[in-house]
């Protein structure tokens, strides 16, 4: 049986877009599909945000002709029109406002955040901390590592507008695509992000009030493609500010994990940031202790910070130890490098605790449905 044009259409039609997630047909990306004998030839129209696809596209696309019974597939690409990308904008996300014309349109008023919506799968946690210093950025980078390595899809918001380090810590060294205004977060490490690094020199101060704050976090949550993933984990700047009490606004179902060191006067002050999330009816799920001690060359362990401050937080807030993090240098020259320990070494005592953190969230510390005004997920 030969295989016809509108053959070859199909199949490569129903190939999904590696960055959005939907199929090539659906986005309006085939412009064309013709077969010559026993090789077929592909036109495929791309965003300038995703021409890094390329490659992935050119492989799914030789794999679905072979499916098919080709020989072989020429692919050929254009870039799209701006009024070409608003149709994949209104594909990917139905967005109203991102009109055929192109008209500027920023985010779209009043749009909902889906992270907050009951019927979402993604599982949103906040890591806090009641000051700086703890070491909360690197806990976060290296947990979103450790919970793509289980498979899962999983992202980051840098919301620590006045000391962003996500992006460098994660080994990301591009900035944001866009479609239409519809901001496509850079991936590293299994992990996307967004952070306001991507939009401030690293040595630029960001001088704002609340209510660009607020702004700001409203457009990361909703003018980003996240695509609904399996986790997402959003880095807080120290303390109980604007931004907490913003996020706690837009996300009513997140948890909170309590990242502190080792001595009492830290977790004293961490504890804040636990009774804030109280107050505004956040879950806190966990604590996690950071520097808990240093292994010097003759093997023993030294309590450089003290010890028992993880542990009498947790019992204090009547929730779980998660684990104890070692101060090992690979842990801070990964986050200069952009090579989180998760990645960089897989074998060591630091990972095996960051995974196991991971395992308990995905297994054992998770949401349960109860009854409070309805059913939400507590």
């Amino acid at each position: 049986m030969s295989i016809t044009d509108p053959d070859l259409q199909r199949a490569v039609g129903e190939v999904s877009e590696p960055t959005l997630g939907r199929p090539l047909a659906e986005l309006g990306m085939i412009r064309g599909a013709t077969v010559s004998g026993d090789r077929g030839h592909v036109l495929v129209a791309l965003p300038e945000a995703l021409v890094a696809d390329r490659v992935e596209v050119q492989r799914r696309v030789e794999r679905a002709a072979g499916d098919l019974g080709l020989g072989g597939v020429d692919v050929e690409y254009v870039t799209m029109s701006p009024e070409e990308e608003a149709g994949v904008r209104r594909a990917v996300i139905g967005d109203p406002a991102a009109t055929a014309g192109g008209e500027a349109h920023g985010h779209a008023e009043g749009r909902s955040v889906t992270f907050a919506d009951p019927a979402s799968r993604t599982r949103v946690l906040l890591i806090a901390s009641g000051k700086g210093g703890v070491g909360k950025s690197s806990v976060t980078t290296n947990l979103a590592t450790a919970l793509a390595g289980r498979g899962h899809s999983t992202a980051i918001i840098d919301a620590d507008v006045w000391g962003f380090s996500i992006p460098r810590m994660l080994g990301i060294d591009s900035p944001p695509g866009v479609i239409d205004q519809m901001i496509i977060p850079p991936e590293a490490n299994g992990v996307k992000c967004i952070s306001m690094g991507f939009f401030a020199a690293e040595d630029q101060p960001v001088i704002w009030r609340g209510p660009m704050l607020h702004k700001a976090l409203e457009q990361f949550l909703t003018d980003v493609f996240w695509d609904e993933p399996d986790y997402l984990l959003i880095d807080l700047p120290p303390g109980t500010g604007d931004i907490s009490l913003s996020l706690a606004q837009f996300l009513p179902r997140a948890e909170v994990i309590v990242v502190t060191t080792p001595q009492p006067a830290a977790q004293t002050v961490a504890q804040r940031a636990a009774y804030m999330a109280h107050k505004v009816k956040l879950t806190v799920r966990g604590v996690i202790e950071n520097m808990s001690w240093f292994t010097g060359d003759d093997g023993k362990r030294y309590e450089l910070f003290g010890s028992g401050g993880g542990e009498d937080l947790a019992a204090k807030l009547d929730v779980p130890l998660l684990g104890r993090i070692p101060l090992v240098p690979a842990i801070r020259e990964g986050g200069d490098v952009g090579t989180p320990v998760v990645t960089a070494r897989p074998d060591s005592e630091a990972t095996a605790i960051f995974s196991e953190i991971a395992r308990l969230l995905d297994e054992e510390y998770k949401p349960t449905l109860r009854y409070n005004e309805g059913l939400k997920l507590l």
